[in-house]
Parts: C-alpha cells; structure tokens; sequence
C-alpha cells in the first residue's frame, strides 16, 4: 500500500491518518514518544503492511510482476494499488477524491511540527503538486515514479512501468478491489474500537 491507501484506511481521525502517512520514517518503538493517535496510525500502518505482504492475492501478483520489475516489484505494486484507488475512488468513498485530498493536505500544514525532517521537506512539494490526485491518472502515476527513480534511485523504466499497467489494469483491479474491500472489513473493527 502507498499513500492514499494508508491514508484512507485510517478511517476519520485526523491524527491517525497523519501517524499512517509517515509510519515508515519512524523505526522500532520510535513512535511512542509521539501524540497516542499519531502513535496509533504509525502502529497501524504496520500491521496493514504486515496483512498486505502476507495475503495470497498479493502474493500472487508480486510472483507475476517479478519477471518484468524484479525486487522493486512490490514498490511498483503499492504504486499500482494507489493508482486503482484514487481512479475509481468514488467505488469506495461518498467523498470525492479531489476533497479527500485538500482535507489531508490541511492536516499536513496543520501538524507539520509533528513530520520527520524527510517528511517536512517535501511536504509543500506533495501538497503543491497535488500528489494525491496525481495517482487518478497514468500520467501522474509517470510522474510519482520518475520522482522515485531521481530521488531514491530505483532502478525501473518507467515508462515500461506505465505500459504494464495499461495493458493490465483490469486484470489488476479485479484482484486489488476484492482485496481493498477485504482490507477494510478486516481493519475497521479495530478502528472502531480503539478511535472512537
């Protein structure tokens, strides 16, 4: 999962969806010295991931990306899955996608004491650029992961990236929508019960 699908899951509390966007730049038990529900969306995230990496359908597509992309299939996949999102957002949310976005972006300036430095310093860059809503369309998606190759030198073409999904973007929704429903169903008694 990438981010609008972190984000999303954390369901309405501002705080958590913040602790859910930034979880992977907080190491080991790092995240208990931040507020409890920042704390919450960090110890969230990882147990999305942990379902996400361990589920069969995942498996399964990883074992079908492998050949094409190698060991940054799984990167590629999580990029896919936000892409599948954001694009049929309305399948899964009574909000619009492009109000979604400017709600987090406000929690992002709201709370931005609260980032990690590598956070804090592309905040205004993902907020000004509207990288949420970038993930609607192939050509946002192309431009997501050219911002992956330059900055943490990944070493995909892109533009095979972008083919591979044209060419097998229902194969791939039929997998990732039954999956992303199971993902919420899982997770939301425990959003119900621990944030409410």
């Amino acid at each position: 999962m990438n981010y609008l699908a972190h984000i999303f899951l954390s369901g309405a509390d501002r705080q958590m969806q913040l602790g859910n966007f930034f979880a992977d730049a907080v190491k080991g038990s790092a995240y208990k010295d931040y507020p409890p529900m920042i704390a919450q969306g960090i110890v969230f995230h990882r147990a999305i991931d942990t379902y996400t990496d361990n589920h069969p359908a995942v498996k399964e597509l990883l074992q079908t990306l492998r050949p094409h992309f190698g060991r940054y299939s799984a990167v590629l996949l999580d990029v896919y899955f936000d892409y599948l999102l954001a694009s049929r957002f309305g399948e899964f949310s009574e909000v619009s996608l492009k109000r979604y976005a400017r709600g987090f972006y406000f929690t992002l300036i709201r709370n931005r004491r609260y980032l990690p430095d590598r956070f804090k310093r592309f905040m205004w860059h993902f907020i000004l650029t509207d990288r949420l809503n970038k993930y609607a369309s192939l050509h946002g998606i192309r431009g997501s992961l050219e911002i992956m190759v330059r900055v943490h030198r990944i070493t995909i073409s892109v533009s095979q990236a972008i083919e591979y999904l044209q060419a097998h973007e229902e194969e791939l929704y039929a997998v990732f929508r039954p999956f992303f429903l199971e993902l919420q169903a899982e997770f939301r008694p425990y959003i119900t019960q621990h944030f409410r």
